[in-house]
């Protein structure tokens, strides 16, 4: 009886052999793998769900993190957008945390400085407020051509993929009714 093996099949069959003989041959103990395997860096942490920052798609992200650092970063295998799969980007998310060239204090560079200088929390919102009260009372139009529109066009407001849909609306509401903007744009819509 001839038997015609394509050289493709003798190949595939030869790696199957082989790679049955090594498992079987160097044994392999169940019990042994699964004690290593709780041995991982993240075997005892709880995964946070989050999403990711870069983009305006919103993949889900599954971030594995101890008392003082992130540990492990992966894509959430039950978010409806990506499941499970992340771009180069995304993938990398840890370094946002890690890095060292992370800015963790606000900084303020003065005008007419050429450095920037850290400063602390309080002195940073109140310098925002001031900034923003200024300027939308300096530019705030109760009138034009004789119609009520109460806007300001001198500030302008981004929204950003990490917001959810109910942040989005309040905030929406904080920039066009408390604040009189008319130019409010969402990261989704670039």
């Amino acid at each position: 009886m001839e038997v015609n093996v394509t050289r493709r099949q003798f190949l595939k069959l030869s790696g199957a052999v082989a790679a049955t003989l090594a498992v079987v041959e160097l044994g392999f103990d169940e019990k042994s793998a699964k004690a290593q395997s709780e041995e991982f860096k993240i075997a005892k942490l709880t995964p946070t769900p989050t999403i990711c920052p870069y983009c305006s798609v919103g993949c889900g992200i599954l971030v594995y993190a101890n008392e003082n650092d992130v540990v492990y970063t992966e894509g959430d295998p039950d978010h409806p957008i990506n499941e499970g799969t992340l771009c180069s980007k995304g993938t990398t998310v840890r370094q946002v945390y890690t890095s060292e060239k992370r800015v963790t204090k606000p900084m303020y560079r003065a005008p007419g400085s050429a450095k920037w200088e850290e400063v602390d929390w309080d002195f940073a919102l109140d310098k925002v407020a001031k900034n923003i009260k200024e300027t939308r009372d300096k530019t705030f139009m109760e009138k034009e051509n004789g119609i009520t529109v109460n806007r300001t066009d001198a500030i302008a407001y981004l929204g950003g993929a990490a917001l959810d849909n109910e942040e989005c609306h309040l905030l929406q509401k904080l920039f066009r009714a408390g604040l009189g903007l008319s130019y409010i744009e969402h990261q989704a819509r670039i």
